[in-house]
C-alpha cells in the first residue's frame, strides 16, 4: 500500500480519520467480544449509548455488524472488511511505520504495532492479545511444541485465541512451573486454555516456579518430572511475555536482599527466570523448572508479546539479551522505544543483539 500523506487529506475533512476509527474500534470490539450486548460494548469503547446506538444502526446498514438476542456479531462481509480495514488503518495512524522502525533498532525481524497503551487503555491488552493470538495461530505448524509462559499478557494472547480457522494439532506445554499466584495466570492454566483454543493437546508442570538447589535436584531424579521436562525443553515455538524486573520481582515474592541486589545490578526486564540489565546482561537468575535461555536457541520462532509505555526499557532490555523473531507491541511500548533510540540509547543493530545475547548466556547465570 502506497504511502499516505495524512496533514493533506485532514485539511480537506479534518473529522474523517477520528470518524473511521471510532467505528473499526467498534467493530475490533465486537469480534473480539462477540456476542456483546449494547450496554456493555458501550462501557467498553467509553461510549453513552446514544452514540453507539447510532453508529451500530449505520454498520448494520452497511451489512457489516448483525444483531441477535444474544448480541452483536461482524458478519462475514464485516469480518473481511475489518481485515482490510486493519491494514490501512496501521498505515493511517503509523504504526506500520512504527513497527519498521523497531524492526531495525531492535534487531527483531517482524514488529507488530496494535493501537492503544496498555498501561492507560482498559481496550489495548485485549486488543494486543488478539493481534498476537491471530500472528501465533497462522505460524504454527501440525507438529509443533508450542511453549507459553504466565502472566497477564499471554492470559490475554489465550482468551483472546479465535476458535476458527481449523484446528491445529499442535502441543501446547507451561514454559514454567506456577508462580503461587491466581491460578488464571499460571503457564499451565494458559497452555490449556491455548490448546482447547487451537483444537491441540496440552500437558501440566505440576511444580512450584521456584525452588532450592537441593529440591530441585530431588524432583529431577523423578522419571515423570523429567519426561515433561524434556518435552518442554523441546519446544518449536516459543511465545513469553517480557517483565518489568521490579514489579516480577515482587511477584515471586523476592526478599528484600534479592530485590536489593537487582536494583543495585540495574535489573530492567525479566524473562523466563532470569533478570537483566539495561545493556541485556543478566544480572541474576533463579533456581526454576522450565524452559531456559539455552533452550529456546533450538525452537523454530520466539515470540514475546508486550505492551504499555512502562515495558519499553525492558523491551529494549530483552532484546539485547536474546533471540526475539517476533515481537507483538503496543504504541505506548513503541512510541517509547523510539523516542530512547531518537535520544541515542537505541539497542545494538542486529548483528550486534544477537552475538550480545548469545555471550551473555553461555551458560553463565548470576545468582546471590
Amino acid at each position: 500500500m502506497a504511502s499516505v500523506d495524512l496533514s493533506v487529506l485532514r485539511r480537506v475533512a479534518p473529522e474523517w480519520l477520528e470518524v473511521v476509527q471510532r467505528r473499526a474500534r467498534i467493530l475490533q470490539r465486537i469480534r473480539m467480544t462477540q456476542p456483546i450486548g449494547r450496554r456493555l460494548l458501550a462501557a467498553d469503547l467509553g461510549m453513552t449509548e446514544r452514540v453507539l446506538r447510532a453508529e451500530v444502526d449505520l454498520l448494520r446498514r452497511q451489512g457489516l455488524v448483525q444483531a441477535h438476542a444474544t448480541g452483536m456479531w461482524l458478519s462475514d462481509e464485516g469480518q473481511a472488511l475489518l481485515e482490510e480495514l486493519d491494514q490501512a488503518l496501521a498505515l493511517m495512524e503509523g504504526r506500520e511505520q512504527l513497527g519498521r522502525a523497531l524492526s531495525a533498532s531492535l534487531g527483531i525481524p517482524e514488529v507488530v504495532v496494535v493501537a492503544g497503551d496498555s498501561d492507560a487503555d482498559g481496550w489495548a491488552k485485549d486488543s494486543l492479545g488478539y493481534y498476537a493470538a491471530v500472528r501465533l495461530r497462522n505460524l504454527l505448524r501440525d507438529d509443533d511444541v508450542l511453549a507459553v509462559t504466565g502472566g497477564t499478557t499471554l492470559a490475554a494472547v489465550a482468551q483472546m485465541m479465535p476458535g476458527q480457522g481449523g484446528p491445529r494439532p499442535v502441543r501446547v506445554v507451561p514454559a514454567r512451573g506456577g508462580l503461587g499466584e491466581n491460578m488464571t495466570l499460571q503457564a499451565n492454566t494458559i497452555a490449556s486454555a491455548i490448546a482447547a483454543k487451537l483444537g491441540g493437546q496440552s500437558i501440566m508442570l505440576h511444580v512450584p516456579d521456584r525452588l532450592s538447589e537441593d529440591t530441585l535436584e530431588r524432583l529431577m531424579a523423578e522419571p515423570e518430572i523429567r519426561e515433561r521436562l524434556d518435552e518442554v525443553r523441546q519446544a518449536t515455538v516459543v511465545v513469553h511475555g517480557i517483565g518489568d524486573a521490579m514489579k516480577m520481582a515482587r511477584r515471586r515474592q523476592l526478599s528484600e536482599t534479592e530485590v536489593a541486589l537487582l536494583c543495585e545490578r540495574g535489573a530492567v526486564s525479566e524473562a523466563f527466570g532470569y533478570y537483566f540489565d539495561r545493556e541485556g546482561r543478566p544480572v541474576y537468575a533463579m533456581t526454576t523448572v522450565g524452559l531456559r535461555l539455552d533452550d529456546i536457541a533450538g525452537a523454530r520462532v520466539v515470540m514475546a508479546v508486550a505492551g504499555g509505555a512502562s515495558k519499553s526499557l525492558a523491551i529494549r532490555s530483552a532484546a539485547r539479551a536474546y533471540r526475539i523473531d517476533v515481537l507483538v507491541t503496543d504504541e505506548g511500548a513503541a512510541k517509547g522505544l523510539v523516542a530512547a533510540a531518537t535520544a541515542g540509547t537505541a539497542p545494538a543493530a542486529a548483528g550486534q543483539a544477537a552475538d550480545t545475547g548469545h555471550r551473555n548466556h553461555q551458560g553463565r547465570e548470576n545468582r546471590i
